[in-house]
């Protein structure tokens, strides 16, 4: 039961990862109408909000966008940076939105940001943890407990997440309408991109959650 399931998760992941690539790939062809770069989005919108001291930066790959709150700035991937068009618009204003989200102390990103330590360790030695435990099941069950409780802070750290990433699109959507940076069709392209782009941190969650609750039935099972 547990393979079918994560058959399940491992085909959605693939199924929503290919269609965001299709997505992107769509909506690149559909170019903005006031002519500005995924960048020159992204340094309006935070200027918008009062925010000066976040950099918009150039950053290698193909869908590496991402903001680091560390140094503050807002990394676009080369095709969004330069590109001027509706999948362009879209991730710059999402990223932008974290950037938001940290100038106002957003609640659930700062949680997120508290758990990345404690994450970043627990990633390291998980899997090897939890092989070892399931391994050794039946002379020292506790180490596959130990992995368990590691694993755990993974799952909650993909389930905090979610709020997270839907409040940036949901603040970059907002400000590219009151603003009209975009047309309606433009809009609209933004939207199912961000859409498709939130169901990948959706299948992590859900993905991460069944596979606890896997181990966990594992141990449970073997103390009784």
């Amino acid at each position: 039961m547990y393979l079918i399931i994560m058959g399940v998760f491992m085909l959605a992941s693939w199924y929503i990862g290919n269609t965001l690539q299709k997505k992107f790939d769509h909506y690149s062809k559909l170019h903005l109408r006031n002519g500005m770069s995924g960048a020159e989005i992204a340094t309006k919108m935070l200027h918008d909000h009062g925010i000066y001291d976040v950099k918009v930066i150039s950053t290698p790959g193909r869908l590496t966008d991402h903001y680091n709150p560390a140094d503050k700035t807002v990394n676009l991937s080369e095709a969004v940076y330069n590109q001027r068009n509706a999948a362009a618009a879209a991730v710059a204003a999402h990223e932008v939105g974290h950037a938001v989200q940290h100038a106002t102390a957003y609640s659930w990103l700062q949680m997120r940001s508290k758990m990345v330590p404690v994450v970043s360790v627990a990633s390291n030695f998980v899997q090897w943890i939890l092989l070892a435990g399931v391994l050794m099941v039946n002379t020292f069950p506790s180490l596959l407990l130990i992995g368990i409780l590691l694993f755990a802070t993974t799952t909650v750290f993909s389930i905090v997440t979610l709020p997270v990433e839907y409040d940036a699109s949901n603040r970059a959507l907002a400000w590219l309408k009151r603003e009209k940076m975009v047309s309606q069709q433009e809009y609209v392209g933004a939207e199912d991109s961000l859409k498709w782009a939130a169901r990948t941190y959706l299948v992590a969650a859900l993905s991460s959650i069944g596979t606890l609750l896997y181990y966990v039935w594992m141990y449970l099972g073997r103390r009784e």
